[in-house]
């Protein structure tokens, strides 16, 4: 594999104990190169290889929705794990104590992390260097090309990250190797995890309850993706600003819980048979954006708050404080769904019946949570706290720069100037009739509302 993937975090002493790796952004066997990396270590070390995940009971606020959709997507990632004959332990509460503790006992050699933007797994990464002394190396399995390589710098936007990662995706869009295994190195057995009792027993806000809309595990991940070749690629161009004709790809939850590779979704797109032009659309948005979203937050340490803001945005959002808002809602109403805008309220709807809002509509929705809240810093935390509340892809680098760019103008220019918005970009109602049925989406989620009260 490319070695340009891998960061060494801290050296440590050499030691002829187990390789292992914490994973945790990038929740699966195959396709995963902290595992494909891990094994190459631990073959050449000749020693065990195992694979840990930190069990945390509150994630920056997530729900028995995510905690649901991330487990049942764990339990397939040991049970296939098992069939590697590679070791599976699942660590509860914070890794900052649990994880030291856990390469102590082993003696572990090296310590093998994947790659995460977020202020919180950064911190947590930092707390076991601090304890521990082990040999710790970073693998960005999640982004194409490594944040690290791509840029040295936050991006002002699409334009400027565009060319850096088309020059160097020959160099990294490449097939996946094998994993390999010699069994005579494993004598390490994993930890028992009754699954089912975790399941029931299962953290976070149960008021918030599962969705029944999608199926986690990377096996899902992978139908859902082979759907979208078969019967939605050749439209998603055309089509995917219309929440009515069903044309995105529905990945996000799976690319968020790192149940399916980005890289894995990119070669199979390529290989599609519809036009270039076609699948560039598609790609865009799994590449190009996804790692924007990356690069803002790793190097915007305040990617969730006002003063991460381009300046300009800073500016006129402030000089537009104190304009008069014709409509301002509570956070209550705001969850509840009632406002006075009805498209607005199917949006929010849709999220917390499905666990995921059509993508255009996402940025109408924070747009709009702008235009009708006291502040822009009241806007950006009701924002946050419903998107991560009921989204299943809630908690991302994607949630948090979307967000952004639709309050704070992030990887945006000026527009013209209109009360509240300042110069931020502007979305409208009627806009909105203009791009689709939106009678039509309405009557879908009051549809949709009415299943979900009978169930």
């Amino acid at each position: 594999m490319n070695p340009k993937r891998i960061r060494v975090l801290r050296n440590g002493p050499e030691r002829n104990g187990p390789v292992v790796y914490w994973m945790s952004r990038d929740q699966r066997v195959k396709d995963n190169w902290a595992i494909i990396y891990g094994l190459e270590k631990a073959t050449l070390k000749k020693t065990p290889f195992g694979v840990v995940f930190c069990l945390v009971d509150d994630f920056l606020g997530a729900t028995r929705r995510q905690y649901e959709f991330m487990l049942k997507g764990l339990q397939q990632v040991s049970e296939e794990l098992t069939e590697f004959k590679i070791p599976f332990f699942l660590l509860k509460g914070n890794p900052s104590y649990t994880l030291p503790d856990f390469i102590k006992i082993n003696q572990a050699s090296l310590l093998i992390t994947d790659f995460d933007p977020l202020r919180i797994k950064r911190q947590w990464k930092d707390q076991v260097m601090e304890i521990s002394p082990v040999e710790v190396h970073e693998v960005d399995a999640h982004n194409i090309v490594p944040v690290w390589v791509t840029s040295s710098k936050q991006e002002y936007g699409a334009y400027t990250i565009r060319p850096k990662i088309s020059r160097l995706l020959p160099e990294f869009l490449d097939e996946f190797p094998p994993i390999k295994m010699k069994a005579s190195h494993q004598s390490w057995q994993g930890n028992l995890v009754h699954w089912d009792e975790l399941l029931l027993q299962c953290p976070g806000d149960a008021s918030v309850p599962p969705v029944i809309h999608f199926s986690s595990g990377s096996k899902n991940a992978v139908k859902h993706l082979q759907q979208f070749l078969e019967e939605k690629l050749e439209f998603y161009n055309s089509q995917r600003n219309d929440p009515n004709a069903d044309a995105q790809s529905n990945l996000s939850p799976f690319l968020h819980f790192g149940q399916i590779s980005a890289q894995r979704i990119a070669l199979e797109v390529q290989k599609a048979s519809v036009s270039r032009d076609k699948k560039a659309a598609f790609l865009e948005e799994v590449i190009i954006r996804r790692e924007l979203s990356d690069n803002y937050c790793w190097y915007n340490i305040n990617y969730d708050k006002f003063i991460g803001f381009p300046s300009w945005a800073q500016i006129t959002l402030n000089q537009h404080r104190k304009d008069q808002r014709e409509y301002q809602y509570s956070l209550e109403k705001f969850e509840k769904a009632q406002t006075h805008d009805q498209l607005w309220n199917a949006a929010q709807k849709e999220m917390v019946f499905t666990g995921k809002m059509h993508g255009y509509l996402r940025m109408y929705w924070a747009k709009k949570i702008l235009e009708w809240s006291e502040t822009p810093e009241v806007a950006l935390e009701n924002a946050i706290y419903l998107n991560d509340r009921y989204e299943l892809d809630g908690r991302d680098p994607n949630g948090y720069t979307g967000i952004a760019w639709s309050i704070g103008g992030v990887h945006d220019r000026a527009w013209p100037e209109r009360p509240v918005f300042g110069k931020i970009r502007y979305m409208s109602y009627r806009g909105s009739r203009s791009k689709f049925n939106v009678d039509q989406y309405i009557s879908q989620i009051k549809d949709l509302e009415g299943t979900e009260r009978k169930d």
